[in-house]
């Protein structure tokens, strides 16, 4: 279950002393290592999550991750607190919340094209350029393949969607001449 509100507010806290510290990235980077260990390993989320464990032995699991991903005093301080306050289940979120701070720091946006053959770099590269300017920020896009699609590109970035799809278009088409009945 995602806790985004307490996520969010860890790394708000978090993003804080990035910026003040000039460790935004630094800290992001670290942040994901350990949301990727969670995922890979979920064994290290039971350790650190599992009130059985007294929580002198957490805290020794988690300064072992820390020094892992090469956390500073700060970051190290600030795991020691999530592991204390039992927040160490949170951690993949609050990295995701960290994630999408940074990206918004940065004028990032994520986007997502569906098409329905594999789209070639050049082609790639025309619609991410095209989605930039309209947007205005940088543009990551993730790429699909989905046949149902018939033909063209469905572009969504944010709460941007552009549908040049053939199968909305063949849609649009069949409610107009049933309009006309």
């Amino acid at each position: 279950m995602r806790q985004t509100i307490l996520a969010r507010r860890y790394a708000k806290a978090l993003f804080s002393l990035g910026k003040e510290k000039d460790s935004l990235e630094n800290y992001n980077e670290a942040l994901a290592a350990i949301a990727a260990l969670y995922e890979e390993s979920p064994e290290v989320g039971e350790s650190l999550t599992n009130p059985l464990y007294p929580l002198e032995a957490r805290q020794k699991v988690m300064v072992k991750i820390a020094e892992a991903v090469k956390a500073d005093q700060i970051l190290t301080a600030f795991l020691d607190l999530v592991v204390e306050k039992q927040r160490a289940g949170a951690l993949p979120d609050i990295a995701h919340e960290m994630q999408v701070m940074v990206d918004k720091d940065q004028n990032i946006s994520h986007g997502e094209v569906i098409s329905a053959i594999e789209l070639d770099s050049t082609l790639q590269e025309k619609i991410q350029s095209t989605l930039e300017k309209i947007t205005g920020n940088k543009v990551m896009l993730e790429t699909k393949v989905d046949p149902s699609i018939i033909g063209g590109v469905i572009a969504k970035v944010g709460d941007l969607v552009f549908d040049g799809s053939i199968k909305t278009q063949l849609n649009g088409l069949k409610e107009s001449i049933k309009g006309r009945d």
